[in-house]
């Protein structure tokens, strides 16, 4: 059917097109463009009862017209259809049909159309123990029965009663008064629709449970496909990191047999002279300090010899003392004291933990404590002793006027 087509359709119609599909797609599998077709048509029958406003929320069951009652099942068709629908993103139609059931239930309770068993344990929460459950469940599952049971007796009831109007209009021409039978259409059309939903009620409740536990259901298998996915990604990372590390690791290993750090160079002339291409580092070189001299011309540019050439060399000294060693041997002197320090250190570490404890005799647990307390007791007995023999002003008897 065409969308011209069904927006031009009167409301009766799209909601009687709508209840077979409901039918067929309950009854057996119906294909997915049949359920998506008869989406489309209830969404329409929705949208056109809000437009006419048939329904409000000051109204109860009692001013709802016997004709306007099955359009409360609109919703409820719509949810049941909507959790057939076949899609890559099961969750979101799960919730969809959840929303689509929960606007029935709450929409039927405003009508006073719900069971108070089915209120009091939507304000308690739901039912905490497995016996509530089970007890609700059974109450349920009677209610639904009750409603089937009584659905097929109206439905034999029309069939009988249309049988005999039937067999009478054929036996006698006197016509029978249909005020009464509309009446009584009207009664059982009203019971009918009401006992629809009264059915409809149970089997929402029914299947909003089982809606929400394959939610849940999904919900930790996608959290937990999410988990193993991010673990996966990190785990890759971290071996491929841990395979670079070690490579480089290794090959340092390899490289550090046949490579020899070269001599740290302690003169800065020569330093330069690397730098700027005039000399090699693998070139041997030995810098000696040589302190700085500040005499005469004709004694500093020649090396005296004498006694007396020295001490002639040795005029206009600075003030201040001249170094004896250059920066570069400076540092070299200090890193060759660092690294014997280091060496001590780790001596030390290594002592402190071997198993030198091992050698030493052992003894029991509690044998040093024991031994402690008999030396405690034999000293605290010995001074008892002394004290019973020497008491307390013995040895001042002498002092005293009546000694």
């Amino acid at each position: 059917m065409g969308e011209l087509n069904m927006q031009e359709m009167p409301l009766p119609a799209l909601f009687e097109q709508a209840s077979k599909i409901h039918a067929s797609a309950s009854e057996s599998s119906a294909d997915k463009d049949t359920v998506r077709k008869g989406c489309e048509i209830l969404r329409q029958c929705e949208e056109m009862v809000g437009k006419l406003g048939l329904f409000s929320l000051n109204e109860t069951k009692e001013d709802i017209s016997t004709a306007n009652l099955k359009y409360i099942l609109v919703p409820y068709y719509l949810a049941e259809l909507t959790e057939k629908v076949a899609e890559d993103d099961r969750i979101k139609v799960l919730k969809a049909a959840q929303a689509k059931l929960k606007e029935f239930i709450s929409f039927c309770e405003t009508m006073e159309l719900v069971p108070e068993e089915e209120i009091e344990t939507s304000t308690q929460g739901g039912a905490n123990s497995s016996v509530d459950r089970r007890a609700k469940k059974i109450a349920r599952f009677k209610r639904q029965r009750a409603a089937e049971s009584k659905l097929l007796e109206i439905k034999e009831r029309k069939e009988r009663r249309g049988r005999s109007t039937k067999a009478a209009a054929l036996s006698s021409p006197v016509e029978t008064e249909e005020d009464d039978v509309l009446d009584d259409d009207g009664e059982e059309e009203r019971e009918a629709w009401l006992t629809t939903i009264s059915l409809g009620l149970c089997k929402a409740f029914d299947l909003l449970e089982m809606l929400k536990k394959e939610e849940e259901i999904l919900s930790a298998v996608k959290e937990k496909q999410l988990q193993d996915g991010e673990k996966e990604f990190s785990q890759s990372i971290l071996d491929e990191r841990t395979k670079k590390v070690e490579t480089w690791h290794r090959d340092a290993a390899a490289r550090a047999h046949y490579t020899k750090p070269a001599a740290p160079i302690t003169c800065a002339t020569f330093a330069q002279d690397v730098i700027e291409g005039r000399a090699k580092v693998s070139q041997a070189h030995e810098h000696k300090h040589q302190p700085l001299i500040f005499g005469p011309a004709s004694l500093v540019g020649r090396n005296p010899t004498t006694e007396r050439e020295k001490i002639a060399a040795q005029v206009f000294q600075p003030h201040y003392r001249m170094p004896t060693m250059s920066i570069e041997e400076a540092g070299l002197t200090e890193m060759n004291m660092m690294n014997e320090w280091q060496e001590k250190n780790v001596k030390l570490m290594e002592e402190a933990n071997s198993s030198w404890y091992k050698d030493a005799p052992k003894s029991r647990p509690g044998e040093d404590d024991e031994e402690d307390n008999d030396a405690a007791q034999d000293k605290a007995r010995a001074w008892d002793d002394w004290k019973d023999d020497n008491p307390r002003g013995a040895g001042n008897k002498k002092l005293t006027p009546c000694g």
